[in-house]
């Protein structure tokens, strides 16, 4: 499959998080300039709210408010290469732990939701998706070192603050999303080149892997030297994930199947879906600073809460 993309802006820092918006603009957020913005149409960007550390998610909420992933600062961002884009590194001299927060859209204050679970600091929250109660499932990357990895998680939380609990342990979650009948939270593992599927049993509980450790069911497994990052899900099921360094949009079929969509960044991160047919695709190609825009050859599924 190809994309004949459109380049929607440029000069950003590192783009990650799009979310199609009712009015055509695009929601996002800029990890390395620590900010919530919003892409216009014409290509117009604004800032909505800055938010110190290390933006990483959005997504709406119940309440039509924006809910925030902050992974902390956990990297830092240092160009690369010939071209000199822009990667990150695991350079922490502003870390100071991550959290999740509520963005009010219409005066842009920000409150903060969670840095804690029982009684210790979130390492690195980055992305969240809601389900149609109006609860949200967020990943927590963990810190990874080059002599040391501190695992991360799958979280379950309420808008309100009071439940938060962590649904599993797994190396480095990185997207989270559900499958069309909400039955399925699907979660890629950054490092291993991995797609998870988790039977959900119930409000942050998840039917474990057939082995100890094992936090779901194995979808796929990317070969070569492939990193995941964040997803969205077709109409029909179909899982779509930002894969680092080959540069594009591994398609998870639930068969095992891949299929490849090449996009023009080496760390494209995210994408989402939009428009009256949830055809219209939004890319966030991170490294080069830029959101393109498409035409998917199927719809993607529409979210819960939109705003």
């Amino acid at each position: 499959m190809s994309l004949e993309l459109k380049e929607m802006c440029s000069g950003l820092g590192f783009p990650e998080g799009p979310v199609a918006m009712d009015d055509g603009s695009v929601l996002f957020v800029d990890i390395k300039d620590q900010i919530l913005a919003r892409l216009s149409p014409d290509g117009t960007v604004s800032t909505v709210a800055k938010i110190e550390g290390g933006p990483n998610g959005v997504a709406i909420g119940p309440d039509g408010a924006a809910y925030v992933c902050n992974n902390g600062a956990v990297y830092s961002f240092v160009p690369f290469g010939p071209d000199h884009i822009t990667v990150p590194a695991p350079i922490r001299p502003d870390y100071q732990g991550g959290s999740v927060h509520r963005v009010d859209l219409k005066t842009g204050v920000v409150t903060t939701l969670f840095e804690d679970y029982q009684g210790k600091r979130l390492i690195a929250p980055d992305d969240l998706v809601f389900d149609k109660s109006g609860g949200f499932w967020f990943t927590d990357t963990g810190m990874q070192d080059e002599e040391s990895t501190r695992y991360g998680g799958l979280y379950y939380a309420s808008i309100d603050g009071k439940t938060l609990i962590k649904a599993a342990t797994i190396p480095m979650p990185n997207g989270v999303g559900l499958s069309p009948d909400g039955k399925t939270v699907y979660v890629s593992d950054t490092v291993y080149g991995r797609l998870w599927a988790m039977e959900i049993t119930g409000p942050g509980q998840v039917k474990p892997g057939p082995i100890p450790g094992m936090p779901g069911n194995v979808v796929q497994t990317l070969p070569g030297y492939q990193w995941l990052d964040s997803l969205k899900v077709e109409e029909d099921g179909r899982v779509c994930v930002g894969t680092l360094f080959t540069g594009g949009i591994t398609v998870f079929s639930l068969n095992g199947t891949t299929e490849h969509v090449e996009i023009p960044d080496m760390f494209t991160t995210n994408m989402c879906f939009g428009g009256s047919d949830m055809r219209d695709i939004w890319i966030t190609a991170s490294s080069t600073g830029k959101i393109y825009k498409g035409r998917w050859p199927r719809p993607g599924l529409k979210l819960e809460f939109s705003a």
